[in-house]
């Protein structure tokens, strides 16, 4: 059975590592964002059972008799993540979307081949146990992958954590390392050669989410036309391109539960790629919220994240801390953080797009056209120097 596929399927929004992450969704459903939050599976989006443990005991051969569990993990709107079990043993699945999908947008065979490559080379990536093309077993292609314990961090702090000055410095300290040893990774003698193209990466990437704005414009905002133009003419220079995540933010971290400075897992690898280091650290930095940012950006479409208690990095801060351990020039990264404010605003600008065109009735989305207009004029303000 082939899936269906069309050009602009409403609920990609965030599309693919080809076309965008799901950031601004993921802030504004960030009470539901914690992946220790398992929930009965969501109507609609059933997986079959018996047919699913029939297949899996076929190819696992570690996977114990006796009735299959299937709950859901609450967070995420783009790929589906659901928790396995069968008596003590454990896993997680992930799937596409119910329903029409874009062409190479969530590309299950590329996130588990992604993961294959990494994770030997980087073990907070979760290893994947099998990847299934065939669609006849739940309707569409998915993988199988571990699951691994541990808290998420996000709008607040796990019960029984006191979040003094230290802690909240440790936390960045660990996600400045780690974003560092990411760009450390050597993919040369990997499959991931032959899956990513490096050359011309940040024009591709300017260019690819001005049209994506374009696409879904809905309403003028004066600063939109002349902040495209000052992108299109401020490409930076091919740089060395490493691995980047291009998703790196505190609430895709799995932290330890005994020492909440410890990351034991890093997950939403389907942006991951190879490119500039200096974008990934830039998109990093347009979810890393401080005290005095703009109202509507402070309040990451919501509560306003665990960032801007005292004792977390700034974004300065966390820049400078990445320069000294990674040894790379950062000095042209306004540049990249004009384009990270520019690409999450587009993502909103899309959500939006869905709900002025009666595409989604959520009445969350109804105020994204004020976002929107916030990070174009953040961009800008970042831009221009002001």
């Amino acid at each position: 059975m082939k899936r269906e596929t069309n050009k602009f399927d409403p609920r990609c929004v965030d599309g693919c590592c080809s076309c965008g992450g799901n950031g601004a969704l993921e802030l504004l459903t960030k009470g539901e964002r914690e992946m220790t939050a398992i929930i009965p599976v969501r109507k609609g989006e059933e997986l079959p059972a018996g047919k699913l443990a029939k297949f899996l005991r076929t190819v696992l051969p570690d996977m114990p008799d006796g009735e299959l569990e299937i709950q859901q993990f609450s967070a995420g709107r783009s790929n589906l993540t659901y928790l396995l079990r069968c008596g003590e043993w454990e896993a997680v699945l992930r799937r596409p979307p119910f329903g029409p999908v874009p062409p190479k947008a969530h590309d299950m065979k590329r996130e588990s081949t992604w993961l294959s490559e990494i994770h030997p080379l980087f073990p907070l990536a979760p290893k994947p146990f099998y990847f299934c093309e065939d669609e006849s077993v739940i309707g569409s292609p998915f993988f199988v992958m571990e699951r691994r314990h541990g808290v998420v961090i996000d709008s607040d702090f796990p019960d029984g954590v006191i979040p003094t000055e230290d802690v909240c410095r440790g936390i960045s300290e660990t996600m400045v390392e780690t974003l560092v040893r990411i760009h450390q990774i050597d993919y040369t003698n990997t499959r991931l050669v032959q899956m990513v193209k490096p050359d011309g990466f940040m024009e591709r990437q300017v260019h690819g989410w001005i049209q994506r704005y374009e696409r879904a414009k809905t309403d003028d905002i004066p600063e939109a036309e002349a902040l495209m133009k000052w992108l299109a003419s401020h490409i930076p220079p091919q740089r060395e391109a490493t691995v980047i995540h291009y998703d790196f933010k505190l609430n895709n971290a799995l932290f330890a539960k005994d020492d909440i400075t410890k990351m034991v897992g890093l997950f939403d690898w389907e942006m991951s790629t190879v490119g500039d280091p200096l974008a990934d650290l830039a998109v990093a930095m347009s979810y890393w919220i401080e005290e005095d940012d703009p109202p509507l950006i402070k309040s990451g479409f919501g509560r306003a994240p665990v960032t801007v208690r005292p004792g977390f990095y700034t974004r300065e801060q966390f820049i400078e801390a990445y320069a000294k351990k990674s040894g790379r020039d950062v000095s042209d990264i306004h540049v990249y953080l004009t384009f990270a404010y520019f690409k999450l605003a587009v993502i909103c600008q899309q959500i939006y797009y869905r709900y002025r065109r009666g595409q989604t009735n959520d009445e969350r989305f109804r105020h994204f056209g004020q976002f929107v207009e916030a990070l174009i004029e953040h961009a800008w303000q970042l831009a221009t120097g002001r």
